[in-house]
């Protein structure tokens, strides 16, 4: 597989997409969910889409907006129109939802879970596959699971103020994740009561002062 998964900043992102139907409306609620600016490319689009921000444009602007983005989306059921703006795109980062391998970026399947994102990708083989693998994810991700990145989080930004080795944060961290008084917290819901535990302990074990 010659795909490698990231993340990259899009907020602020110039996205054309190309299209207007179900694909590209999609790929349009993603990408302007996620701070980006969205032009697209086609005969219409919802209301809901222009109150997030985006906006239409004619074919005939094509040339000139691809020259103004970063990142080209081609969601087109047009086969000619789509080849020619990959083919124009040559140094811009593309996204082909007819023929991926085309394209240099694949927008995979996501959802979130409270700060979780999680991304599924299974090569281009089965956007079904995707799906029912999505569904059965987010059947085993528990609202603890979600506290606990949280207090991680949250034990994180305190250590770093006492403890400069990034190993030894580590190994409190874990310490942290598996003790049984804050884990009986993180059950019970109580979020306050876990942090203020948690906080005693690094003073206790940290703060020399």
């Amino acid at each position: 597989m010659n795909w490698t998964s990231l993340y990259f900043k899009s907020d602020a992102l110039k996205v054309l997409i190309l299209g207007t139907g179900e694909v590209a409306t999609r790929r349009a609620n993603k990408f302007l969910s996620h701070g980006a600016i969205v032009k697209l490319v086609g005969n219409s689009i919802s209301d809901s889409l222009k109150d997030l921000g985006a906006t239409l444009y004619s074919v005939d602007q094509i040339d000139d907006l691809v020259d103004w983005c970063d990142l080209v989306v081609i969601a087109s059921g047009d086969r000619d129109l789509s080849n020619y703006v990959c083919e124009i795109s040559k140094d811009k980062l593309i996204n082909r939802a007819d023929f991926p391998d085309e394209g240099n970026i694949i927008v995979p399947t996501s959802f979130e879970i409270g700060d979780i994102e999680i991304s599924i990708f299974t090569n281009g083989k089965s956007p079904l596959m995707a799906r029912q693998l999505r569904k059965k994810i987010q059947s085993i991700i528990t609202e603890e699971d979600i506290l606990e990145i949280e207090l991680q989080d949250y034990s994180r930004s305190i250590l770093k103020e006492y403890v400069p080795n990034q190993k030894d944060r580590r190994k409190y961290l874990y310490y942290i994740f598996e003790n049984e008084d804050i884990r009986s917290l993180i059950r019970l819901h109580d979020i306050d009561g876990a942090k203020k535990l948690i906080h005693d302990m690094i003073m206790r074990d940290f703060n020399d002062s």
